[in-house]
């Protein structure tokens, strides 16, 4: 049942590809297409291969947290595999709550023999390493670049703080109880819970904690200096660090619209705060749609490519 639901998300994903690529040609067809193009014309293939190279950096570098995670649940996989397992799972990117990524832990009860409810941590870390590595370089951007501008601080620590209770066996235990309270029935789904949220007490360790946020930090500082060597090439010198705090408070802003892969929210603010620096739409639109496509949709493509091997076990 499962497999089937997983590419029925696969389906959505690339509906929702064909959705944004619809709207992408209208925006550009009203804010004038030549000047877009001309714009998009100015990156050619070699600086296009580098900012791919540092977005495949960044997965890389996630990719080895992942198995950082996994190694610290004892799971018995190898890092090539677990690495193709999360590759893979960037294929369900888009799904609403990015959701259809839990078929991950499905590959992982496959070749390891662990319940979902037992790996589920691992999907918890993920998403909390991410939002911390974004939040710490948030914070160092709007100290060096960036500034208060739209409430940075607040933003990052905000983030910081939902990183550390997704990840706190006591907040989440108390939360699993007051459900388990207010429902007064499903006992035993809800003591499974219990017994799943306390595994992430292996993650707080500093020789689990240190290297995930390194990696995390290293990963997105990946992507963010990919923005300003675009804008760069495009033309616009807005600084290292402000180029960085933009494409990251873009990211965040487009996570919490809840939208699949925030599309549509981050594209907003990007284009937003570009404009708010004096960059024109004819630069700022192309940069966020190449930004996104050698970040995003390339994820997804990589995702995309790998899943069939993810698929078949042992592969």
């Amino acid at each position: 049942m499962l497999f089937f639901k997983t590419h029925k998300d696969l389906l959505f994903g690339l509906g929702m590809l064909a959705l944004f690529l619809v709207g992408l040609a209208m925006i550009i067809v009203f804010t004038g297409w030549e000047d877009t193009w001309a714009s998009i014309a100015k990156i050619g293939w070699g600086q296009l291969g580098i900012l791919l190279a540092l977005s495949l950096g960044n997965y890389a570098l996630r990719a080895l947290r992942w198995h950082l995670f996994a190694t610290a649940l004892d799971l018995n996989i190898s890092l090539a595999r677990n690495g193709i397992i999360y590759l893979a799972g960037f294929a369900l990117t888009i799904t609403p709550g990015r959701v259809g990524e839990l078929v991950r832990l499905r590959w992982i009860r496959r070749e390891t023999g662990t319940k979902m409810l037992q790996s589920s941590p691992m999907m918890l870390g993920d998403r909390a390493a991410d939002l911390a590595g974004v939040a710490v370089l948030l914070l160092i951007a709007a100290l060096l670049g960036l500034g208060a501008a739209g409430g940075v601080y607040w933003v990052a620590t905000l983030a910081l703080a939902l990183a550390f209770l997704a990840t706190s066996p006591k907040v989440l235990t108390k939360l699993i109880t007051l459900g388990w309270q207010s429902l007064g029935r499903g006992a035993r789904t809800f003591a499974s819970l219990r017994r799943s949220v306390r595994q992430l007490t292996r993650f707080a360790t500093p020789k689990v904690v240190l290297p995930a946020l390194t990696l995390s930090i290293l990963g997105w500082l990946f992507e963010g200096y990919s923005f300003y060597l675009l804008l760069d090439w495009l033309g616009v010198s807005v600084g290292f660090w402000m180029a960085v705090g933009i494409f990251l408070f873009s990211m965040l802003g487009g996570g919490a619209t809840g939208l699949p892969g925030g599309l549509g929210g981050a594209e907003a603010v990007m284009v937003g705060l570009l404009s708010l620096q004096g960059i024109p739409l004819e630069i700022s639109l192309p940069a966020t749609i190449i930004i996104r496509i050698t970040t995003l949709w390339f994820a997804i493509l990589i995702g995309i490519i790998v899943f069939p091997l993810a698929e078949r076990k042992g592969a």
